[in-house]
C-alpha cells in the first residue's frame, strides 16, 4: 500500500499506476489535461482498483450517450479488484458504478460518505459538486465542500470549490473570501478565478471583472479546453456589457470556439455566447453553421437537460433539421419515468425545449408562453445562474420581437439592477421606452449607455 499526493492510501498500484492516479487527482481538480494519464495506468495495472475506477469516471465525464458503455469495462475491472482495496476505494468504485447505472443520487451520497471520513479526498468533492451542480442543488454543493475544512485548508483547489459553493448560494462575500484564500496559496487556481468572475458579474462590476480576468489570463494556457474556453466566455460577457464587440469576437474566435469542437461544454459555451452576441446586436456572420455541424453529430443526446437545451437552440438557430429529431428525443426522455430526473425533464426541460423551438421558428407568443412556464424552475436543469441567463435572454428577445414593450421594460429594468452600465441593455431599454411613448426615459437610457461605453473602454 502507498499514498496519493494528498496522503490517502492506495492499493494495488506500482509507481507508474500511482503516478497516473496522482495525475488524475491533480488534473481533475486543476483542469489539467494530464488527468487522462490515468487511462494508461489502468491499462497497465488491471488489478489496481482506483486506477480503473478513475478511468471509468473519465469516460463518464465525456457527457455523451456512449459514455456508460465506454466506462463499464473499467468499472467491472475495479469491482474485481475491490475486495483487496481500502474502504475508501471501494466506496469510490460504488459511486462510479452508481453513476454508470444512472443512479446519480446514490453517487452523490457515496461521495458524501467518503468525505465524512476522508475530507482530503478531492476527487470525491469534485465529483459530488459536479452532480449537485448539474441537478441545481446548490446548498448541497456548499455543504459537501465545507466537509473538507479544516483538513484540506492547505489545498488551494479545496478553497476554490468551497468558493463556488458559496457563490451559487448567492453568498458573494464568503465566495470572494474563499476564492482569495485559494489564490493566496496558489495564484493560478482557475476555479477561484471562475468564482470571482461570477462575483463581479453578479455585482455588475464590469470594469473590475475585465481587469481581474485579464490580470490572471496568463495562467490559463495549457489548461483543458473546458476551463480555458469557459473563463474566456466569462471575459466575453464583460466585453459584451462594456460594448466592445471586436473584443468579444476575438475572444470567441481565439479562445471560446475551436479548442475541442467535439466536447459538450465547448459546444454549449460557443452556442450560448453566439446567442448573447446576437441579442446584443453583434453580427456573428456564419459562425452558427460550424457550431451546429458539430452539435448535429451528437444525435439524440439527452444526457443532461442543461446541455440538451443549448444543443437544441444551436440547431434551431442554424435552421438544422436535426433539431426536430432532438425535440422528439426530449419528449421521449420526458416520458421516461424510470430515470431519477424524470420530473425535471417532464416539468421543466420539456417546456423550455418547446419555447426554444418556438423562438427558432419566430413564433414569439409560444416562445414566451412555454419559456414562461420553465424559467421559475430552470435551476433544476443545472448550470450556473450566469449560464441559465441565456434562457432569460431568449424569453426577453421574444418579448421585444413581439412588441410587448411594457413587459420587456419590466424585465430590462430588473436586469439593470445587476448590469447597471450594460451598453446593450441600456440601448434595448432606450428602444423599449421609445416604443412606450417615454422619450425622456429613452434619452436617459441612451446617455447611460454612452457614458458606460466611454468609461469601460
Amino acid at each position: 500500500m502507498t499514498q496519493d499526493l494528498y496522503g490517502l492510501p492506495v492499493t494495488g498500484a506500482d509507481a507508474a499506476a500511482l503516478q497516473g492516479i496522482n495525475d488524475l487527482i491533480h488534473g481533475f481538480i486543476s483542469f489539467d489535461p494530464k488527468a487522462t494519464n490515468v487511462m494508461k495506468a489502468a491499462a497497465d495495472a488491471p488489478e489496481c482498483c482506483l486506477a480503473n475506477t478513475y478511468t471509468a469516471m473519465i469516460w463518464m465525464l465525456l457527457e455523451a450517450p456512449i459514455a456508460a458503455a465506454k466506462a463499464n469495462p473499467f468499472i467491472e475491472a475495479a469491482e474485481r479488484a475491490a475486495p483487496k482495496a481500502t474502504v475508501r476505494e471501494q466506496l469510490m468504485t460504488q459511486a462510479i458504478r452508481a453513476w454508470v447505472d444512472g443512479d446519480v443520487p446514490a453517487c452523490i451520497t457515496l461521495c458524501e460518505t467518503i468525505l465524512d471520513d476522508y475530507p482530503r479526498d478531492m476527487v470525491a468533492l469534485k465529483l459530488a459538486q459536479y452532480h449537485t451542480f448539474n441537478s441545481g442543488d446548490f446548498a448541497s454543493m456548499l455543504r459537501v465542500a465545507l466537509k473538507t475544512m479544516p483538513a484540506a485548508d492547505d489545498i488551494p483547489y479545496a478553497h476554490g470549490m468551497v468558493s463556488f459553493g458559496y457563490e451559487e448560494c448567492h453568498l458573494l462575500d464568503d465566495a470572494a473570501a474563499s476564492a482569495r484564500r485559494a489564490m493566496d496559496i496558489q495564484r493560478a487556481e482557475p476555479w477561484a478565478h471562475h468564482t470571482l468572475a461570477h462575483v463581479y458579474l453578479t455585482r455588475g462590476q464590469t470594469n473590475e471583472g475585465i481587469a481581474f480576468l485579464e490580470s490572471v489570463a496568463d495562467t490559463w494556457d495549457g489548461l483543458n479546453s473546458f476551463i480555458h474556453s469557459h473563463l474566456w466566455w466569462h471575459m466575453a460577457l464583460f466585453y459584451i456589457s462594456a460594448g466592445r464587440p471586436d473584443d468579444v469576437l476575438q475572444a470567441y474566435d481565439t479562445h471560446v470556439w475551436g479548442l475541442a469542437k467535439d466536447y459538450s461544454q465547448d459546444q454549449v459555451g460557443a452556442a450560448s455566447l453566439l446567442a448573447r452576441m446576437e441579442f446584443a446586436g453583434i453580427d456573428v456572420g456564419a459562425r452558427w453553421g460550424d457550431v451546429a455541424d458539430y452539435v448535429a453529430k451528437r444525435g439524440a443526446d439527452t444526457v443532461s437537460p442543461f446541455l440538451t437545451l443549448q444543443y437544441l437552440y444551436a440547431l434551431g438557430r442554424a435552421k438544422r433539421p436535426e433539431g426536430e429529431a432532438l425535440l422528439d428525443a426530449i419528449e421521449a426522455r420526458a416520458k421516461d419515468t424510470a430515470q431519477h430526473d424524470h420530473k425535471t425533464w417532464e416539468e421543466v426541460a420539456l417546456w423550455a425545449a418547446h419555447g426554444i423551438a418556438a423562438h427558432a421558428a419566430e413564433d414569439w407568443d409560444d416562445a414566451i408562453r412555454f419559456l414562461g412556464k420553465a424559467l421559475p424552475r430552470l435551476a433544476e436543469c443545472g448550470g450556473s445562474h450566469a449560464q441559465r441567463d441565456l434562457f432569460e435572454q431568449i424569453h426577453l428577445d421574444a418579448l421585444i420581437q413581439s412588441g410587448q414593450a411594457s413587459k420587456a421594460q419590466q424585465v430590462l429594468e430588473m436586469r439593470r439592477t445587476f448590469d447597471p452600465g450594460g451598453v446593450p441593455l441600456n440601448m434595448m431599454l432606450a428602444d423599449v421606452y421609445d416604443q412606450s411613448g417615454l422619450p425622456g426615459q429613452a434619452a436617459i437610457a441612451r446617455a447611460r449607455a454612452e457614458s458606460a461605453k466611454a468609461t469601460l473602454h
